[in-house]
């Protein structure tokens, strides 16, 4: 099935949308308004085809719980922008380009193939006493917010701290 695609209303409105959530975020969509534009309306046809705004960029299989890691802004974004200054599909892009002190480039893919992702994809119990977690817990110090991932995100959601805020929480 072909969803009907976006109109250039609704394409504009999610641009807009997309672009307050950023910055109030703290980050920022990539500034070339028609590249942009594109990958936003690629968002909306797979939220209309999935019921999900999955990347436009990858592969999408239609199961959410599948594409958890996928849906925008995805798992990968932080680690990307950290690293190349932008995301993927370079929706969202660092101050840097922003301020056009360096360009994107190609970015490799960091998602696990599909594989490996179903082989991690059933939920583990929680951690019983004494056992390790799955992954550190990072806490913000201005604010006191904690997230359980591989890195601290770059901006706090809360407080907009950026990376250097946070400290490994025991």
């Amino acid at each position: 099935m072909n969803p009907v695609p976006p109109s250039d209303d609704e394409v504009e409105a999610y641009y807009k949308k997309l672009d307050r959530e950023a910055e109030e975020g703290g980050y920022h969509l990539n500034p070339d308004r028609e590249f942009t534009k594109n990958l936003v309306r690629g968002l909306l046809v797979n939220e209309k085809r999935f019921g999900y705004p999955s990347c436009p960029c990858r592969i999408s299989w239609g199961n959410r719980e599948e594409d958890r890691d996928i849906i925008c802004p995805c798992d990968y974004r932080d680690p990307d922008l950290d690293q190349y200054n932008a995301c993927f599909c370079a929706l969202y892009v660092s101050d840097e380009v922003l301020k056009k002190k360096v360009t994107v480039s190609s970015i490799p893919e960091r998602r696990p193939p599909r594989s490996e992702r179903k082989a991690h994809a059933q939920p583990e119990p929680g951690p019983e006493k004494g056992q390790q977690l799955p992954f550190p817990v990072w806490r913000c110090r201005v604010c006191g917010y904690l997230c359980a991932r591989a890195t601290p995100p770059l901006v706090c959601p809360v407080c907009k701290a950026t990376k250097d805020r946070f400290e490994r929480f025991m």
